[in-house]
């Protein structure tokens, strides 16, 4: 989608539909708002007249359209719902809602008059960057493997007005800025869509490989007999059962600043994942394929980073097997031992996403002494059940870095919710056999008890997990409860937040 910032009004360019926003208006309240007197005007008195016959409340998601009798562009107002709630994320669902209402209407070019989304707590900046968001990630669609497909809109324009036109600089920087990222979301979601039948490990290994050569980073894949020389046992030991042989890739992105600090990014990358011997439930394994989320969430971070130039050097760590069940699959009772050495008692087969970051954890933490770790995984169903399907749990033992994750979560609308991590957890997941097991004796804390064996691998880093089991993608039944700026299928979570975070490290 090409989206463009144009100093003129709105209602004066050729677009077919241009978009103002309209906050919810009290049961007693019939004055007219000034922000609507243009609207009415063009449409030679029909606001005024729908105003009054309160068939505009300003509603969340109230799309209502008006054809002008010149016909020029149609005049659309949304609804923001309550001023007191107004903030960036009610813009960007305000501006996805409008891409999908007029997705089947024939609009395929937008004028958003940037004023009506601006209030006293969302500056001009910030309703820019929304509106940006939402509209590229509100026309998203995977529709690789349909033969059909209906239009979308093509072209958005940010219109300033005379109220924001000497802000067009900033205002257009900013915009850019958002392009790039959201662009980087789609480019993200298009990935973790795949089936497991095309993107393998190796698949994710060609994926790094290309993004390396289009941007200069640096790119190494180390496949099953090196992972064998390297004694990462945890990969191996997953992708045992599968014909599809396990990789772990890397990708550095030097920094923007000589002097920024160096942050690893890990991610889960189960390509597919039965379970293994513990094998799941027939009922929604098709999901299964997003289990690679993590992962995949993480070469979009480092797209985002290198096109961005964000300040720190950025290491990626992808941390890819198939977990299926076969003769050479591994088996709860098994011990297995990660790179560098710490031994893992498995319990269950079906606890392999932490199996896998260890190594993934350990190598990042001992080969690049990074400042600080993130690592993002869709780990458990316990953080499902805790938060729900539109909040990620966090872990961090490290609170600069906890606070810089919320900030983020905050400006990009990816909701982040700290959990604690006590010697409670960390006694759960001692081991009788090796140094700590993949599974539990007691089956509640199930996040925080994953999150105690990851901490393990990561010394006295300062570390924070992000288990994205619930937001990673949506179905069909939890797809309805979303932003409309969330498609069916992978969502992408984690790369706007963790992009905002690396672009705002080391800022003032």
């Amino acid at each position: 989608m090409k989206v463009q910032v144009d100093r003129r009004d709105g209602l004066t360019v050729a677009a077919d539909a241009v978009v103002c926003g309209v906050f919810e208006r009290s049961e007693k309240d019939d004055s007219f708002p000034r922000g609507l007197a243009r609207e009415d005007e063009a449409t030679k008195g029909l606001v005024r007249a729908a105003w009054e016959k309160r068939e505009i409340r300003g509603k969340s998601k109230e799309l209502t359209v008006f054809h002008r009798p010149d016909r020029r562009s149609r005049i659309v107002l949304i609804g923001l719902g309550l001023r007191a709630k107004f903030g960036p994320d009610t813009v960007r669902r305000a501006a996805a809602s409008v891409v999908r209402g007029l997705r089947a209407k024939g609009v395929r070019t937008l004028a958003f008059r940037l004023p009506s989304f601006v209030a006293d707590l969302t500056p001009a900046e910030s309703a820019a960057r929304a509106l940006t968001d939402g509209a590229v990630l509100g026309a998203y669609e995977f529709v690789k493997y349909k033969t059909t497909t209906e239009g979308t809109v093509e072209e958005v324009s940010i219109q300033l007005g005379e109220e924001l036109a000497r802000d067009e600089a900033g205002l257009k920087k900013a915009v850019a800025e958002e392009i790039s990222i959201a662009d980087t979301v789609v480019w993200t979601r298009d990935i973790a869509n795949l089936p497991a039948d095309t993107a393998t490990p190796e698949r994710l290994a060609e994926e790094a490989r290309a993004l390396g050569k289009e941007l200069g980073l640096k790119v190494t894949v180390f496949d099953e007999q090196k992972l064998a020389e390297m004694h990462c046992g945890g990969l191996l030991a997953v992708g045992g059962g599968s014909v599809h042989p396990p990789r772990l890739i890397v990708v550095e992105y030097s920094g923007g600043s000589k002097r920024g600090r160096t942050v690893a990014v890990v991610g889960k990358g189960i390509t597919f994942d039965s379970g293994g011997i513990s094998i799941k439930p027939a009922l929604n394994m098709a999901h299964m394929k997003f289990d690679k989320s993590g992962a995949v969430a993480v070469l979009g971070i480092l797209r985002a980073a290198a096109t961005l130039k964000v300040p720190p050097r950025v290491i990626g760590v992808l941390c890819c097997a198939e977990n299926l069940p076969g003769g050479s699959a591994y088996r709860p009772g098994d011990v297995v031992k990660a790179f560098g050495g710490k031994t893992i008692e498995v319990l269950n087969t079906d606890a392999e996403g932490r199996v896998v970051l260890a190594d993934g954890l350990a190598y990042a933490v001992q080969q690049y002494r990074p400042d600080e770790v993130i690592d993002l995984a869709t780990l458990t169903g316990a953080e499902v059940v805790a938060l729900g399907d539109d909040t990620a749990g966090m872990v961090a033992t490290d609170d600069r870095l906890a606070e810089g994750l919320l900030a983020a979560a905050a400006t990009t609308g990816e909701p982040l919710w700290r959990m604690p991590l006590t010697d409670y957890h960390r006694e759960l997941v001692k081991s009788d056999l090796g140094d700590v097991k993949n599974s539990t004796e007691i089956p509640t804390a199930g996040m925080l008890t994953a999150a105690a064996f990851l901490e393990a691998f990561v010394g006295n880093t300062p570390w924070a997990h992000l288990d994205i089991a619930g937001p990673a993608y949506t179905s069909l039944t939890t797809y309805k409860y979303q932003p409309s700026y969330q498609n069916l299928g992978a969502t992408a979570f984690g790369v706007r937040l963790v992009s905002r975070y690396l672009m705002d490290l080391g800022r003032p």
